[in-house]
């Protein structure tokens, strides 16, 4: 199980959230909504170790993650914004470059699998410079197929994806979800997760904006 117990953040001098707390078992999910700038990206990125909560803790398996004994890094694949591809190489070279750094055995292999999970084995040999923005998210969702990561984060991963794209989307986190593992999902799409736990960070915005001794526009 991964889990945070009275988690609070800030952007800046402002205080995004606080008080919040999670938990995602083996097989589930979690969905991650609100209106903009109310901290989902933030929360996923903190969820992912990439930045500190200024309270609370995360915990795997009920253990503390601090970052040495417990790294969540190697345990998890984040899916931001940026798909992370390189626009010279093509998409079964990008994906099989991440599938050895995750297991460098029958990487190439996994690559061409996975490829044909999201609906592009007929582009495998094209540069990814020339693939559409949805192509790009499919390659980028094909990469945390091959990641082997018991832990998926996604944000917004719906963006530029047509209906068949989302209907992939659907059924790899299905089945990464009955083999055992745990998806949280930041989005404003219908996404088909079922039996997904909701959670609204709007509802852990705190009673003040900004933190202690800080002015609204300067430094934390």
């Amino acid at each position: 199980m991964y889990a945070g117990e009275d988690l609070s953040c800030a952007r800046g001098p402002r205080l995004l959230f606080a008080g919040l707390g999670f938990a995602v078992e083996p097989g589930g999910a979690l969905v991650l909504i609100g209106p903009n700038g109310s901290g989902k990206s933030t929360l996923l990125r903190l969820m992912a170790g990439l930045i500190r909560p200024l309270t609370g803790a995360l915990t795997w398996g009920g253990k503390p993650l601090d970052g040495s004994d417990q790294p969540i890094a190697a345990r998890l694949a984040y899916l931001g914004y940026l798909d992370a591809i390189k626009p010279a190489l093509s998409a079964q070279e990008n994906l099989s470059f991440w599938a050895a750094l995750a297991d460098p055995r029958e990487a190439a292999a996994r690559a061409r699998l996975a490829l044909e999970e999201l609906g592009l084995a007929d582009l495998a040999d094209l540069p990814g410079r020339y693939l559409s923005s949805g192509q790009r998210r499919r390659l980028a969702i094909a990469r945390m197929l091959v990641s082997g990561a018991p832990l998926w984060l996604l944000d917004e991963p719906t963006v530029a994806l047509d209906t068949d794209g989302v209907s992939r989307l659907s059924r790899v986190v299905a089945r990464h979800r009955d083999g055992g593992g745990m998806a949280v999902v930041a989005t404003h799409a219908e996404l088909s997760l079922p039996g997904a736990e909701t959670m609204s960070v709007a509802d852990y915005a705190p009673t003040t904006d900004f933190l202690e001794g800080a002015e609204p526009g300067g430094a934390a």
